[in-house]
């Protein structure tokens, strides 16, 4: 059974891109708890080799950087404004609470808010457009000017991450911001846990990589020598895509290109042979760890799964039976290979 605790856990943590150092030191320690003993490169990716019974190396990948915003700057209010961290739906951010992480240290609390946000006051607090130079951060301090501000240690560059919101309903919804893709790091961390807590070893030697940086499009461009690379990434949901929060995605082809024919044949395969709720897609709007890693020249095979996930860069969720039948299929194609 999935411990969705841990899940809430994770994604209580605040990993903007560039800002994910904290949850990879909860991430690291949790491994070293469980016996492991995981390193980082350079730019903070984090990964866990599991030795097979033959060398052939593949890499399970999920990224634990998440959307958020950075202080652009201040105006002579003392309203803040901001750059967004990836791809966020700014309109779902207005009314938002949110932190501010100063360099050294210091965390306020604020809200996100459209530069007209009452209707007793603005003639355009319905209809005015929600974007980066509409909307400010309404700091929880007295501040009335930029130097009030300033004085709190509250910088231009400085991160802001949003509050994720998580709850888990009796019905089996799982409804949170950036399951896009702590979704997909929760399943490799159970996936890590069963393995060492059962004593298994894989028939190939497996490399889990934790990436830092896919939502600004870099994340797995570099990674140590693999053969092939199962990418556990969110499923999308909507227009003519087949996917429900209750399936496993698992993508032929996203804007990056398609993906290796013989993986996802095989992920098909398995998917309908064990009778698994799934579902193919192409995602139009779309690249992930595994389009990086390509695009940075390493020599790989790769593949992409994910649970589906409603409502993408904005008030996500998923389903408890989405997450079961991503964890199945991961499971089955290690196990198969």
């Amino acid at each position: 059974m999935l411990d969705i605790k841990l899940l809430e856990k994770i994604t209580s943590i605040p990993s903007p891109s560039g800002y994910t150092f904290h949850l990879i030191n909860y991430i690291e320690n949790y491994l070293k708890d469980l016996g492991y003993k995981p390193f980082k490169n350079q730019k903070g990716n984090l990964f866990v080799e599991v030795k097979g019974k033959t060398n052939y190396k593949i890499a399970l990948s999920a990224h634990v950087d998440t959307l958020g915003l950075m202080i652009r700057s201040i105006d002579s209010t003392g309203k803040i404004m901001f750059a967004p961290i990836g791809g966020p739906l700014l309109n779902t951010y207005d009314g938002e609470y949110c932190k501010i992480h100063t360099r050294d240290g210091k965390v306020y609390t604020g809200t996100v808010l459209s530069t007209s946000p009452s209707i007793h006051v603005y003639k355009d607090a319905r209809t005015k457009e929600r974007n980066m130079d509409t909307m400010y951060i309404r700091l929880d301090e007295v501040v009335y000017t930029k130097k009030d501000v300033e004085k709190l240690g509250i910088s231009v560059g400085d991160y802001i991450s949003i509050d994720p919101k998580f709850t888990y309903t009796t019905s089996g919804f799982i409804k949170t911001r950036f399951l896009d893709d702590l979704a997909s790091a929760f399943l490799l961390l159970e996936y890590l846990k069963e393995l060492k807590q059962n004593n298994i070893t894989p028939n190939n030697t497996l490399l889990f990589v934790f990436t830092t940086y896919e939502e600004v499009g870099h994340g797995c461009s570099s990674i140590p020598n693999v053969d092939e690379i199962l990418v556990v990434d969110m499923g999308c949901i909507g227009a003519d895509l087949s996917c429900t929060e209750e399936m496993v995605s698992i993508c032929a082809k996203d804007a990056s290109g398609p993906y290796d024919y013989m993986m996802t044949s095989k992920l098909i395969t398995l998917a309908k042979e064990n009778n698994l709720n799934y579902a193919i897609d192409i995602y139009p709007y779309y690249s992930s760890d595994g389009s990086a890693a390509l695009r940075g020249g390493n020599d790989i095979k790769c593949a992409l799964i994910g649970s589906g996930i409603q409502a993408s860069h904005g008030m996500e969720r998923t389903h408890i039976h989405g997450l079961e039948n991503t964890y199945k299929l991961i499971k089955l194609y290690i196990e198969n290979k």
